[in-house]
């Protein structure tokens, strides 16, 4: 099985528990996934299957969007509520506090990865550090908040709830500490659901259930989508029969020969390449000097081909 099943991740799985359910799930030794999910939230966990698995590390789009809830004054080891709780204070922020603050926190900004993070210091991850109660510093990380609302605050019981679209790398909980900041000690995520990643969104997603239902059936096709879709940022080239078999073996095709390419392509963009039928057969990278269309990654099975 190639190509792509969004899940809807469930709350208390890790990533790693959604792929071993998924491997059995679709009888495939070849799985990856992106962008983890911490166990306590839910949402959108895009897994690869088969030759779509290569497709891990070039991934065009590394976006993701969030909702999340919060509480103020509440400070834990993990910044989020299932950590230890280390401070509590009474808070009395406004949700027009809020507002004049939220826009500090658009755009380009700088953030400080948190201790409880998969992030790698000299060659361990800080998660490990943190729990053997050792905490190290941290380099400052560039990412970028796209978007990010306020869509409900409880002056009372000082929670509230932020829609975040950002770049790979934003870790919401430092994000809403970092907001909360700005008013007392501190504060915490109370959960998470990830609305979309890598290009899809909760609507392309099932739930491991529904997943077991169409195994059951031997349905699980049914949920699968095409290792193309991860890679509809890039323009399509089409090719003839003979260039797809050339190109599928790992050669390179003259641009001068292919008929149905982009008006303009720029020295070094990479393409989707498919057949005169269609049928995706993998990236291709244009070199200029040569007038060239190189194999930057294949994903077709070449006997599709031959």
């Amino acid at each position: 099985m190639n190509g792509v099943i969004v899940v809807n991740k469930p709350e208390g799985f890790t990533s790693f528990d959604v792929v071993a359910v998924m491997r059995k799930v679709c009888n495939e030794r070849k799985i990856g996934h992106c962008g983890t999910l911490d166990p306590n939230a839910t949402g959108v966990l895009p897994v690869l299957l088969g030759r779509a698995a290569k497709a891990q590390d070039i991934l065009p789009n590394h976006d993701k969007a969030y909702v999340a809830e919060f509480v103020l004054g509440k400070v834990t080891d993990t910044l989020d509520i299932w950590g230890e709780v280390k401070q509590e204070e009474k808070t009395c922020v406004t949700k027009a506090d809020l507002l004049s603050v939220i826009p500090k926190f658009t755009g380009e900004i700088e953030q400080i990865p948190p201790m409880y993070s998969a992030v790698q210091i000299n060659g361990k991850r800080l998660y490990d550090l943190a729990r053997q109660g050792i905490e190290v510093e941290r380099a400052a990380r560039k990412i970028t908040v796209y978007s990010l609302e306020l869509l409900a605050f409880d002056e009372a019981a000082q929670s509230g709830k932020l829609r975040v679209s950002c770049s790979k790398g934003t870790y919401i909980r430092t994000l809403i500490d970092d907001i909360a900041k700005h008013f007392c000690a501190g504060g915490c995520m109370t959960s998470l659901v990830r609305e979309s990643a890598c290009g899809f969104t909760l609507e392309d997603a099932y739930t491991l259930e529904e997943l077991k239902a169409l195994a059951e059936k031997g349905e699980t096709e049914k949920a699968l989508l095409g290792t193309e879709s991860l890679f509809v940022a890039y323009k399509e080239i089409k090719v003839s029969s003979e260039q797809a078999k050339r190109f599928a073996n790992g050669g390179a095709l003259s641009c001068d020969r292919i008929r149905q390419k982009p008006d303009t392509m720029a020295d070094g963009e990479l393409f989707r390449v498919k057949n005169h039928e269609g049928v995706f057969i993998g990236l291709g990278r244009y070199i200029g000097s040569s007038n060239e269309l190189k194999v930057y990654k294949q994903f077709s099975d070449y006997s599709q081909f031959a």
